[in-house]
C-alpha cells in the first residue's frame, strides 16, 4: 500500500477581511440594485471570484468611460486614484468604493506627506492597480521603487524630507531589503507611521515560512495576477521548500509534482476562496491516501464594515 502523503495546511490562508468586504460589497450591490452592475477592474485578483460574479450579472470594465452614464459602478479592493473618482462623477455614475481600508490608509499617508512636501518613495510593482491608485493621490511627490534593484535610479529633492510607503501585498523580506538599500542612500529616510504591508499578507507569509522547510512541495492556490499569491511561492522557496507552484485550482495540479513528494504544504493567497483549497485537498486524495495536519493558531478576527452606501442594507438584514 502506498505510504500516505502528509499534507501541511497553512495556519493562515485564503480570504482576508478586505477581500471578504469587497466581494460582499458586490453581492450586496447586486441585491440592492439588480443586474447589471459594473466593477472597474477585477474586484479582487482571483479568476474564480470574478467568473462567479460575472455569472450573476456583474460586468467588469477597465475604465469608467465604459460604464453607461448613471449606472452603478464598484471600485475594486485595490483602490483608485482621485482622477478615477472625477471621471466617474463626470458621467454621473453611482459609485460604491470597495477599496480595502488598509489600502485607504496608505492613500491617506501619501496625501499627508505630500501636503508636507516630502518625496514619497512607494515600494511596489509597476502596473499594479494598487500602486497606480496610491501614486495618483500625489503624482508630483511619489516615485515608484520596484524592488532593491531600482534603488540606484531614485533621486530626491531634499534628503532630510524622504519617506517610504509600500504596496500592501508585497513580500515582507523583499520590502525590508529595499528599505535597507534606500536607507543606505538616504540615511534620514523616514518610516511610515504604521506598517503598510497588511496583516493578512504577513500572516500568510509567516505561516508558509513555518512549514516550508519540511515540505518537498508547496502548493499555493491563487491566480497569477494576485501579487500576494505570487509572493507566497517565492517565500516558500526562500524558506527551504524543495519545490513550490502556484495553481488557480485543482485542475492545474500536476501529478508529476507528487511523484517523490512525501510532505506537501498547501496554502492560498488572500484573494482565494476557502472552497478552492478544499477542492485541491480533494484532488490530492484522488492520487492516494492523505494525512492532513493543520497547526492550531489564533484565528484572524479583523472585520471591516461595508461601504456606507450598503451598510444600512446590511443592518436591516441582521436586525
Amino acid at each position: 500500500m502506498k505510504e500516505p502523503i502528509k499534507v501541511l495546511l497553512a495556519a493562515h490562508r485564503s480570504f482576508c477581511a478586505g477581500v471578504d468586504r469587497a466581494v460582499e460589497t458586490v453581492e450586496k450591490a447586486l441585491d440592492k440594485h439588480g443586474a447589471p452592475i459594473y466593477v472597474r477592474k477585477e474586484i479582487v485578483h482571483n479568476r474564480h471570484v470574478v467568473e462567479t460574479l460575472r455569472e450573476r450579472g456583474v460586468i467588469f470594465v477597465d475604465e469608467t468611460d465604459q460604464v453607461p452614464e448613471g449606472a452603478v459602478v464598484v471600485f475594486s479592493a485595490h483602490g483608485v486614484s482621485p482622477a478615477v473618482h472625477t471621471s466617474a462623477a463626470e458621467r454621473n455614475l453611482h459609485t460604491i468604493d470597495a477599496t480595502c481600508p488598509l489600502v485607504t490608509k496608505v492613500h491617506q499617508e501619501a496625501k499627508r506627506f505630500a501636503r508636507d512636501d516630502y518625496d514619497i518613495l512607494l515600494i511596489g510593482h509597476e502596473g499594479h492597480e494598487e500602486v497606480e491608485g496610491t501614486a495618483g493621490e500625489a503624482p508630483e511627490h511619489v516615485q515608484l521603487v520596484d524592488g532593491p534593484g531600482a534603488v540606484d535610479q531614485v533621486s530626491v529633492r531634499d534628503e532630510s524630507k524622504v519617506i517610504w510607503l509600500s504596496q500592501t501585498t508585497l513580500s515582507v523580506d523583499e520590502t525590508m531589503e529595499t528599505v535597507q538599500r534606500l536607507r543606505e542612500r538616504f540615511p534620514a529616510l523616514q518610516d511610515p507611521p504604521s506598517d503598510d504591508i497588511c496583516y493578512a499578507t504577513q500572516n500568510r507569509q509567516v505561516a508558509v515560512k513555518a512549514m516550508a522547510p519540511e515540505c518537498d512541495l508547496v502548493i499555493v492556490v491563487g491566480s497569477r495576477n494576485s501579487s500576494n499569491s505570487v509572493r507566497l511561492v517565492e517565500v516558500a522557496l526562500e524558506a527551504g521548500a524543495t519545490a513550490a507552484h502556484l495553481i488557480d485550482g485543482p485542475t492545474e495540479l500536476d501529478p508529476a509534482w507528487l511523484a517523490d513528494a512525501r510532505t506537501v504544504g498547501v496554502t492560498a493567497g488572500a484573494s482565494t476562496p476557502h472552497t478552492l483549497v478544499d477542492q485541491v485537498l480533494d484532488a490530492l486524495r484522488a492520487y492516494g491516501p492523505v494525512e492532513v495536519e493543520q497547526p492550531e493558531t489564533q484565528k484572524e478576527k479583523v472585520r471591516f464594515a461595508l461601504p456606507r452606501q450598503l451598510a444600512a442594507l446590511n443592518q436591516r438584514e441582521h436586525a
